[in-house]
Parts: structure tokens; C-alpha cells; sequence
């Protein structure tokens, strides 16, 4: 770009008595200076003394006359101004340089004015970044959602579609959206004006599908939060089937009663807890009557958003702090519950369950289904959240390396989450001398709150195991929602800088506000159908096909050349020809081959006994719809406002608008 090449303004001179020698080589100094990139003020405050000008003096990132700092740009948008005078240089807006020189006239200074705005906030330090990438993507799905869907189709077989749709199509539009973030340093909502205008409906659609997320994700971290709390006992309250929201067909199965026969109307005290005590979905008949709401779980909700508001409000600077705890404590506790497992009875059958090779179900359609979906889930494009991270970014920072090295973490968490959970589920299978597929039996949260719970109360020390599985549990949850909320804020301070960038404490908090009102329908007594609903419908097929309007947009409209340009400007390569293929056509199939088999193959969905009415499929359509509306509507809105023949709005709507920045004044002064 050419705020990035080396920018010189004009010098007038009139001369009286220099010489050759003297104009090169102020000639050369503005070359050199006007290389290097400044961000800052340029103040021109001496003047002249005893009929002598003074020269302008300054240093590469020091002090400048005005006593203001200079600092590195982040970004071709808060490039360098220049300006450049006869007895002196001056580079950069905030920088001036160069020796005095006899002046015998007057002579014409240029200054480019450079926008004085605010400089964009940045990472302390690049593990920031990194490990706020990793715990976004790495989140309660690793745990629970791939190791069900690797068993369910085909064990290790799963794993080919799975690393061919990462390679082909996941892993190219996290780098894409890393990319674009740290290019054009934007949220989701203003990023549009430089890359295509008439898609910024999809910064729309990408925030109100984060609000939804926010809606349910995080009641799931006020269970786990419920199981923390209970698990600060002797005795752990899942283990007995003695209290009083215990039923008649409460089987206690621990592994010293082996004389206890379990039969399928049997339910573990496990099960009856979290179904009885912590949801009390018993107390609900369905979605028609949610029933009233959970005052436990509201207090617990209530405590997670208070975590999450005090990580947030001041920034990535905050936040970049607290995910060293919530990002790394999770592995760690992996590790504790793997060596844990992998030396209990019984652990090898779950370990060969979880990999045997299915190589038959590879030519079923759905096993390819689930691996997309899967690997696009996990993560994570499309919710604006690597947008706004990575335009936090240095602009010149290896979005390349980082792309690879995070989406590998993620899929690698993926793959030992299921050594982690498989090993239980053997011996939980040893001790019923049941199969392994019966115990497995249940997905999603289930999994967790049930069998694995069940599982570590059968372990010794089991008071220490539960407090580090929903410590895990807690913090996998948290690094989303700081990451889910962090797209949606840096999204609306970038289109509403002058509102709402001095007001970002007030308005995160009006934003944890409205997503703990909108919660507040989960944490009724039919609370987990409602979680349900917004999982399989109100967000899945929206942002997919938000996704793939994202896509085509850059690839098609702004261009795959140009944003290869782009990309080589900043890590100085450009994309190879494997990812300008992926991007220009196999990622938009891969999208269009997720959409079409979800409309061609509904969910059948179903939690526990009830099972969800056919008015709960339109319900959950109008939910996901109520999002995506955003994009043809904004297409509308911006081609009714926009001047001209139909054909000249057309057109300006699909070109990327001029920077501002890039339209600068020059003022001209005089010297003496």
C-alpha cells in the first residue's frame, strides 16, 4: 500500500548560495526518514532567534519540540504523515529531522496532516494473543462434542474426513479471518467499508448471533459452577441416592458393590442429581411451560458474569492477563485425568472403542457431514471473534505462523479429549460389565455432567477430581464467552468510535446486562430444552451461511489477488496458489456442502424423554433466520441510500471505500 512505501513531501526551495552537494544530501535524508513510519503529532514550535532559524531536531521514537512520544503505526490506516522543510527534515507525523542549513530566503514548508485520532490498543504480548486464540477455540466442544462424534462414526477411521475438512476448509478460513482482522485492524461490523460495503448486513448478523451464543453458553458454566460448589464435601451429593430428589429407581453402583445388578430402567445417582437437582427439568413439561426460574442457577449465572465483566471491560489488556490462568489450567487438569485414567480397570476397552476403525462408514454421507461441521465449530470462524483479535495485532505479526500453530493446538486438544473421556467410559463399562456403546450412550453435556461425574466420584480422592474437572469446566467456558463478547464490543467501538470508545466500561456492562436478562430463560426449570433449541437451530446453519457470504465476498468481490496483495504487505510473502484455491472455490463448497446437507437432513431433536414438537422446528428457524435477516436487509438499505443510476450504486456498493486517512490536507507555511 502506499502508506506503507516510502512517503516524501515537497520541498520549495529558493536558493541563495547552496551548493549541489548540500540539496543531495537533504535529498537523502528525507529518503531515509521518510521510510520509517511515525504515528504521533508533528508540532513545529521553535522559530527563529537573533535573525538565525533553528533547526528542527528529533530521534526515531523520542521526544519530538512538542514534547509528545512517538510510536510505531499499527496499521496502513494510522500510517505516517510527513513533512519535510529547508533546513531540516521531518519525517512522520510526531518526528523531524535534519541539520541546519545556511537559509538566505524564504522558503515553503509542506506539512501532511495525519489523522490525530486515538492509536488502537494492542497485545502487551504476542502469547496474549496466542493463548486468547487457543481458548476461543478450545472450548467445551473439544471436550464432549468430538469425542462422541469420533466414536459415532467410524472411531479412528473419523479421523481422515476430519483432516481433510480441516486442511481443505477450516484451516484456510482461520487464516483468512486472521488476516483481514490485522490488515485492515476493524471489527466485524466496520470492516466491511474496506473489503466490500454492501456485505456490512454480515457484521450485523455475526453480533446478534454472538448474543445468542451468550444467551446459553454460559448457563452451561453456571451447571458446572453448581457442581463446584456441591463438590466442597466429604461425601460428594451425586454419590448416594439417599436424598430427597432421589427416585425408586436410583441405583447405586459404586465400585464396591459389585453385588448391585444394573438393569435399563436403572438411573444412577449421577444421572438423578443433575436431572432432578441441578436442571429439575421433571418440574417442566416441555417448552410450552419453561416453568420459573432457578434461584441457585441465577445466583451462579450471575457470578460467571461477574468474572466475565471484570476480564473484559478495560481490553484486550485485561483480558490477555486472565487467559493465561482460564487457557492453561485446563491442559493441565487434561493431563492430571488422563494419567488418572489411563490407570484405571477397564480403560483400554474405551481407548480401542474410541479408535477402532469403522473404514466402512467412511462412504456415509453424515460421517463427512459431522467432520464439517465439526472442524468449523471448533474453530471458530465466523463469529467475528478472530477479526477482533487479530486486529489488536502488530501490523507486520506472522498471522501465517499463528494460524497454523493455533488451529494444530486445537485439533490436537480435540483428539487427547477423547483418550481423556474414553478412558472413563471403559471403566465405567468394566464396572456395569456393560458395553461401551451402552455407556456412551449419551452426547453434549451429558457426558460431562453425568457419566464423567459419576465416573470420578468412583475414584479415590474424588473430592480433589471433581474440583479440577469443573474448575476445567469453568474455565474451557470462560475463554469463549471473553472471546464471543470481545467480537461483538470491538465490532460496535470501531463503528461507533466517538460514542462509545470513552464509554467502553458502561457499555460492556450494559452488554453482560442484556446477555444475563436473555439467559434468564435457561436457568428456568425447562431451561435445558431452551439450551437445546438455541444450540441445534438459532446459531449453527446462520453462521454458516454467514460464513459463506464472508468468503465469497473477500474471494470474489474484493478479490483474491488483492487480498494476497494485502497479506504480502504485511509478513512480506504472499499466499501460495493452495490457499488462493481454497479460498476462490473449495471453501465456498465446503460451506455449501455443510448448508445443504442440514436443510436435506434436519436434526431430530430430542433431550432426555422429551421429545421436541414440530412447532419447536419453526421456532428455532425463526430464531436462526432473525440473525441472517441482517444481511439482504442491509443490501436493501445500502442501495436505496447510495447516489445514482442503479448501475453507479451497483458498483460503489461492491468497491471498497477510500480511507479516510488516505485523504489528507497539506497546510502550506511560510518561513523565513
Amino acid at each position: 500500500m502506499e502508506t506503507k512505501d516510502t512517503m516524501m513531501t515537497s520541498m520549495l526551495t529558493k536558493d541563495n548560495g547552496e551548493n549541489e552537494g548540500e540539496r543531495e544530501k537533504m535529498r537523502e535524508e528525507v529518503e531515509d526518514e521518510g521510510t520509517q513510519q511515525e504515528n504521533g503529532r508533528l508540532t513545529l514550535a521553535d522559530g527563529l532567534a537573533d535573525g538565525k532559524p533553528k533547526g528542527l531536531t528529533c530521534s526515531s521514537g523520542q521526544q519530538v519540540s512538542n514534547g509528545l512520544n512517538t510510536s510505531t503505526p499499527q496499521s496502513p490506516r494510522e500510517g505516517p504523515g510527513t513533512a519535510a522543510c529547508s533546513g531540516g527534515t521531518a519525517s512522520g507525523t510526531g518526528e523531524a529531522t535534519g541539520s541546519s542549513v545556511p537559509l538566505g530566503g524564504f522558503r515553503t514548508l509542506v506539512v501532511q496532516q495525519t489523522s490525530l485520532e486515538r492509536p488502537r490498543e494492542t497485545w502487551s504480548k504476542k502469547m496474549d494473543f496466542l493463548l486468547s486464540v487457543i481458548g476461543y477455540a478450545v472450548d467445551l466442544g473439544n471436550v464432549w462434542r468430538f469425542p462422541y462424534i469420533c466414536y459415532q462414526n467410524g472411531g479412528g477411521a473419523f479421523l481422515l474426513p476430519y483432516l481433510l475438512m480441516a486442511v481443505f476448509g477450516g484451516v484456510p478460513l482461520f487464516y483468512m479471518e486472521l488476516a483481514l482482522g490485522q490488515f485492515h485492524r476493524s471489527g466485524c461490523i466496520s470492516i466491511w467499508k474496506h473489503i466490500c460495503p454492501i456485505f456490512k448486513g454480515i457484521g450485523f448478523a455475526i453480533c446478534i448471533i454472538a448474543l445468542y451464543i451468550a444467551f446459553y453458553y454460559n448457563t452451561i458454566m453456571a451447571w458446572a459452577l453448581y457442581y463446584l460448589l456441591s463438590s466442597f464435601r466429604p461425601i460428594l451429593p451425586w454419590t448416594t441416592c439417599t436424598n430427597s430428589w432421589n427416585t425408586d429407581n436410583c441405583n447405586r453402583y459404586m465400585s464396591t458393590d459389585h453385588n448391585v445388578s444394573w438393569s435399563n430402567s436403572s438411573t444412577s445417582p449421577a444421572e438423578e442429581f443433575y436431572i432432578r437437582q441441578v436442571l429439575q427439568v421433571h418440574r417442566s413439561p416441555g417448552l410450552h411451560q419453561l416453568g420459573s426460574v432457578s434461584w441457585q442457577l441465577a445466583l451462579c449465572l450471575l457470578f460467571i458474569f461477574t468474572i466475565v465483566y471484570f476480564s473484559i471491560w478495560k481490553g484486550v489488556k485485561t483480558s490477555g492477563k486472565v487467559v493465561w490462568v482460564t487457557a492453561t489450567f485446563p491442559y493441565l487438569v487434561l493431563f492430571v485425568l488422563l494419567i488418572r485414567g489411563a490407570t484405571l480397570p477397564g480403560a483400554w476397552r474405551g481407548v480401542v472403542f474410541y479408535l477402532k476403525p469403522d473404514w466402512a462408514k467412511l462412504l456415509s454421507t453424515t460421517v463427512w457431514i459431522d467432520a464439517a461441521a465439526q472442524i468449523f465449530f471448533s474453530l471458530g470462524p465466523g463469529f467475528g471473534v478472530l477479526l477482533a483479535f487479530a486486529s489488536y495485532n502488530p501490523f507486520h505479526n506472522n498471522c501465517y505462523k499463528d494460524a497454523l500453530v493455533t488451529s494444530s493446538v486445537n485439533c490436537l486438544t480435540s483428539f487427547l479429549s477423547g483418550f481423556v473421556i474414553f478412558t472413563v467410559l471403559g471403566y465405567m463399562a468394566e464396572m456395569r460389565q456393560q458395553d461401551v456403546d451402552a455407556v456412551a450412550k449419551d452426547a453434549g453435556p451429558s457426558l460431562l455432567f453425568i457419566i464423567y461425574a459419576e465416573a470420578i466420584a468412583n475414584m479415590p480422592a474424588a473430592t480433589f477430581f471433581s474440583i479440577i474437572f469443573f474448575l476445567m469446566i469453568i474455565m474451557l467456558g470462560l475463554d469463549s464467552t471473553f472471546a464471543g463478547l470481545e467480537g461483538v464490543i470491538t465490532a460496535m467501538l470501531d463503528e461507533f468510535p466517538h460514542i462509545l470508545v470513552k464509554r467502553r466500561e458502561w457499555f460492556v456492562f450494559g452488554l453482560v446486562c442484556v446477555c444475563y436478562l436473555g439467559a434468564l430463560s435457561t436457568l428456568t426449570y425447562g431451561g435445558a430444552f431452551v439450551v437445546k433449541l438455541f444450540e441445534e437451530y438459532a446459531t449453527g446453519p446462520a453462521v454458516i451461511t454467514v460464513v459463506l457470504l464472508e468468503v465469497i465476498a473477500v474471494s470474489w468481490f474484493y478479490g483474491t489477488k488483492r487480498f494476497c496483495n494485502d497479506v504480502q504487505v504485511m509478513i512480506g510473502f504472499s499466499p501460495g496458489y493452495f490457499w488462493r484455491i481454497c479460498w476462490v472455490a473449495i471453501c465456498p463448497c465446503f460451506l455449501l456442502f455443510i448448508i445443504i446437507s442440514f436443510l436435506a437432513f434436519p436434526p431430530e431433536v430430542r433431550l432426555f424423554h422429551y421429545q421436541y414438537p414440530p412447532w419447536t422446528t419453526v421456532l428455532g428457524y425463526c430464531i436462526g433466520v432473525s440473525s441472517f435477516i441482517c444481511v439482504p436487509t442491509y443490501m436493501v438499505y445500502h442501495l436505496l441510500n447510495a447516489k445514482g443510476t442503479f448501475k453507479q450504486r451497483l458498483l460503489k456498493s461492491i468497491s471498497p471505500e477510500p480511507s479516510t486517512e488516505q485523504q489528507r490536507n497539506f497546510i502550506v507555511t511560510n518561513a523565513v
